[in-house]
């Protein structure tokens, strides 16, 4: 049995239990208002303590994009298959939807370049392509293997859902429109398809 790391282990928590942090103080105060000695004092520690755990404030919006992305993965790849093509189709863009307007500031931090200056890491990023690509391959087991029929369907789900996160939040006067949407969309897909 190999021995445990536990110092590693401590970090480890510790490093979660800031973006925890991060993220409870970006849903009250917004993104912007996110502060070091604020995560800090959450956290119990001193603000100069979190550099041993994140280089900079940026840092720490880095593994909140990551960690965001990772909860979508996991919940994206628990969805079952729905059957025919339109119920896929809806099924996806009901569940981006919730899973978007469940959490206005993780919505805003993953999809909205609403913090000046931020960009995420090639790491974090590439596990926010992971996301692109399961949605590729799922629409490719439907046919639309296409990279304009891609776009269009991201457009659509994040259109409504900053619809639905800007102008009722709460609400479903946007969600409500993902079955009218795909349907949409499908009919758009297949008039463009050779028979």
């Amino acid at each position: 049995m190999p021995n445990r790391d536990r110092k590693t282990e401590r970090h480890t928590r510790t490093k979660q239990e800031i973006i925890d942090a991060a993220w409870d103080i970006a849903r009250s105060e917004g993104l912007a208002g996110l502060t070091l000695r604020d995560v800090a004092q959450r956290v119990g520690m001193r603000a100069p303590s979190l550099y041993s755990y994140f280089a900079s404030k940026h840092a720490i919006y880095d593994a909140m994009f990551a960690d965001g992305f990772r909860a979508f993965l996991h919940e994206h790849a628990a969805l079952e298959p729905a059957g025919d093509t339109l119920a896929e189709l809806t099924l996806i863009c009901r569940h981006f939807l919730a899973f978007c307007t469940a959490d206005t500031v993780r919505f805003q931090l993953m999809f909205q370049r609403t913090i000046p200056g931020f960009e995420p890491s090639p790491e974090s990023y590439a596990i926010s392509l992971e996301g692109l690509d399961l949605l590729r391959k799922r629409l490719a087991r439907l046919g639309i293997t296409d990279q304009e029929s891609l776009d269009l369907f991201t457009a659509i789900g994040s259109g409504l859902a900053a619809q639905q996160i800007a102008n009722d939040p709460g609400g479903t006067r946007w969600t409500r429109l993902a079955d009218q949407a795909m349907a949409m969309f499908l009919r758009q897909i297949e008039s463009g398809r050779t028979p």
